[in-house]
C-alpha cells in the first residue's frame, strides 16, 4: 500500500501549495483576508493525472458557506471539462471532506478520493462517517487516505496554533 500512497503524492504536494496559498491563475487566493480561511487545498485530475481543477478555502475570502476547497476545486473541474460528470477523475485533498464535500464527489460521479489527513471531527470519508460508501448513496468511490498526512496535518496545526496566539482567550495569558 505505501508504494500506492507514494503514487499520489505529487498531486498532495499540488495540493498543499493551494492550501498554502502559493499558486497562481484563477485558484489563486485574491482576497485582502487569505489568512482568515483554513488552509485546506485540493485538486482535481482527469484519467490522465492533468489537472483538470484547483482551489482552496474560500469561505471567508468569499462569505461563502460552500465554498470549501473540494467545492471550489470541483466547479474549476467541471469547467474545465465542460460538464458535471467528472467520472475518471480523481480528487485530491489535505483533509479529509465533511458530508457536504463527500456527497459533492458522489454528485460529481468521481471515481476516486486521495486525502491527507483525517479529520476526526467532520471527517465523513471513513473517519467519523463513510459516505462514499454508503451503499444507499449509489455508486462507491474509491479512496485512499493518508497521503502526506503529517505535511497536511502540520499545515493545519500551525494555522490553528497562530490563530490561537493571535487571539488569546482573555482569561489566559498570551502564550510564550
Amino acid at each position: 500500500m505505501a508504494g500506492y500512497l507514494a503514487e499520489f503524492e505529487p498531486a498532495m504536494r499540488l495540493a498543499l501549495q493551494q492550501a498554502a496559498g502559493d499558486t497562481a491563475g484563477p485558484a489563486a487566493e485574491t482576497s485582502a483576508t487569505p489568512a482568515a480561511d483554513v488552509p485546506v487545498g485540493a485538486i482535481v485530475l482527469d484519467s490522465r493525472g492533468a489537472v483538470v481543477g484547483s482551489g482552496r478555502n474560500r469561505r471567508e475570502a468569499d462569505g461563502d458557506p460552500t465554498a470549501h476547497a473540494e467545492i471550489v476545486a470541483l466547479r474549476g473541474a467541471a469547467r474545465s471539462l465542460g460538464g458535471w460528470r467528472l467520472a475518471g477523475c480523481t480528487l485530491v485533498v489535505t483533509l479529509e471532506p465533511c458530508t457536504m464535500c463527500a456527497g459533492a464527489v458522489l454528485a460529481a460521479r468521481l471515481s476516486r478520493l486521495v486525502y491527507g489527513a483525517v479529520d476526526a471531527r467532520a471527517g465523513a470519508a471513513g473517519s467519523l462517517w463513510d459516505v462514499l460508501h454508503d451503499r444507499r448513496l449509489g455508486q462507491s468511490v474509491e479512496v485512499v487516505g493518508g497521503v502526506l498526512a503529517a505535511d497536511c496535518a502540520a499545515l493545519l496545526q500551525e494555522f490553528f496554533r497562530q490563530r490561537r496566539r493571535d487571539t488569546p482567550h482573555p482569561d489566559l495569558p498570551p502564550l510564550g
